[in-house]
């Protein structure tokens, strides 16, 4: 069933918000989608140029001179495999440090879908590093590459911490591997994952001790000093001072939980400070409570709801909702009041940053219409600019639904419910009822190709909803999805 509710339903009771002094939603967001490409093209230009640099920083050192034979070849290929590779692990780390620029231009999910392209890569090259290196020492010294690896091992010192560093690589990669990574949770998944600092750690020595490749007074020996010192530093700043910073700033503790439906519940918040989290509606952070059997969980969740200003004990309010998808989440139904909360974030291109037209369509379904609804609450739109599709098998799913009708009402936007049996037909997402009606995507957002498009749901879900936002015309750009990935 398809109900609509518009700004002219008798229910409302609101006039809409109108700003005056408000400039036009086109000159107000183009300029920030212009300088977001700018951004992200500047990222990928450094990205390019970095493995780049350490090869030609090497080669402006003598490394040339290494190609004139066969044992000089295979161990200069090695090199410089090693030297890709490398660069390519410190990009990866940047990449999953959580940096605002980057997150800002492409999005916490983008990021660490590229972070995941380059894993298994860069083990490859990697392991060709290893290899050449073998070979071409062996061809120097007589020796089959097992044996010169022996003697690497023991002859040379720091080179067996290389082969630690090696090792340590091979179980991220294999564990990242999503046929392995489903075998096992995702706190051991997590925990693997931090062997990656360790296994950078270990394979910084033998780059400045073995041989003259970092000679003291070379110009790469400073570039890979610099490039490792502003990696260490952007992951101790981002991952470990700021959401520390965060947590203490906001002192935030746990009010109540209140039931939504019987399985998915809210958890309201009071905290210090929280005007400063204002407008990260439809972003995510993470979430640790700290309570015995909480604490050593992060649970990536969005806000339901924009912060609310401090009362007059000088503590303000805010709230996540939560769904039981799994024993995790299960088990936050039963967090007590007066639990403080560690927190981290907020992260994501799921907000008003991302967009670049006047007009908005929301499309939500299940639990992923709870970032839509602060979204709605927070991101500039004129009376009649913004759709919001809904999907559910039933009203009770429609979770939020009473409070999205009404911020609907007051801000002028046009609301549709979505519900029943899912169809049968080539747009999965709607409800059987719209398919046989001949509706469409561009039945209840006629416009859509010059709005920003956010969608929020399961992934299936999503995914029949991207492709028909694609065949209405909606460039990349304006198309806006993140699964609030860890």
């Amino acid at each position: 069933m398809t109900s609509l509710l518009t700004p002219e339903t008798p229910v409302e009771s609101t006039p809409a918000r109108t700003p005056q002094a408000a400039p036009p939603a086109v000159e107000r967001f183009r300029p920030q989608a212009r300088r977001r490409l700018v951004r992200a093209d500047v990222l990928g230009f450094l990205a390019w140029v970095s493995p780049v640099a350490a090869v030609a920083l090497w080669l402006s050192d003598g490394g040339a001179s290494g190609f004139s034979s066969f044992a000089g070849t295979m161990t200069a290929l090695g090199i410089v495999a090693g030297l890709i590779g490398m660069d390519m692990v410190l990009l990866m780390l940047l990449l999953a440090a959580r940096i605002p620029f980057i997150d800002n231009t492409i999005g916490h999910d983008r990021a660490l879908e590229i972070h995941k392209t380059l894993g298994k890569p860069t083990l490859y090259l990697l392991l060709a590093h290893g290899l050449f290196i073998a070979i071409g020492y062996g061809a120097a010294e007589g020796l089959d590459p097992i044996s010169e690896s022996v003697s690497l091992w023991v002859d040379v010192p720091d080179m067996w911490l290389a082969f630690v560093s090696m090792a340590l690589f091979i179980a991220v990669v294999v564990t990242s591997l999503v046929a392995v990574r489903r075998r096992f949770p995702y706190e051991f998944w997590y925990a693997i994952h931090l062997l990656t600092y360790a296994a950078v750690t270990t394979a910084i020595p033998h780059q400045f001790s073995v041989g003259g490749l970092f000679a003291e007074g070379t110009w790469q020996r400073w570039y890979w000093l610099a490039f490792c010192i502003a990696t260490g530093a952007a992951l101790l700043l981002y991952r470990v001072y700021q959401p520390l910073a965060a947590t203490f700033r906001h002192q935030l503790t746990v009010s109540r939980v209140v039931r939504v439906s019987p399985d998915v519940f809210s958890i309201e918040m009071t905290g210090r400070h929280l005007e400063r989290l204002a407008g990260s509606g439809g972003r995510f952070f993470f979430w640790r409570f700290l309570a015995p059997g909480f604490w050593w969980q992060p649970h990536p969740f969005s806000l339901s709801a924009e912060p609310v200003g401090p009362t007059s004990k000088g503590r303000g309010k805010l709230r996540i909702t939560v769904r039981n998808l799994g024993d995790g989440s299960a088990r936050l139904a039963h967090v007590k009041p007066g639990t403080k909360v560690a927190i981290e974030g907020p992260y994501g291109m799921f907000s008003t940053a991302a967009r670049s037209r006047n007009n908005v369509v929301l499309i939500g379904a299940g639990i992923g219409i709870t970032p839509l609804r602060s979204l709605l609450e927070s991101t500039p739109f004129e009376p009649g600019q913004a759709t919001i599709l809904l999907r559910g098998h039933d009203e009770s799913e429609l979770f939020l639904g009473q409070e999205i009708m009404a911020l609907c009402q007051a801000r002028g936007a046009t609301l549709f419910h979505l519900t029943g049996p899912r169809s049968t037909g080539i747009s999965p997402w709607l409800p059987q009822s719209a398919s046989e009606a001949g509706f469409t995507l561009s039945s209840y957002a006629p416009g859509i190709a010059d709005a920003d498009v956010y969608v929020c749901g399961p992934a299936p879900w999503a995914a029949s909803v991207i492709r028909d936002v694609q065949a209405a015309g909606v460039p990349a750009e304006q198309l806006h999805y993140e699964r609030f990935d860890w």
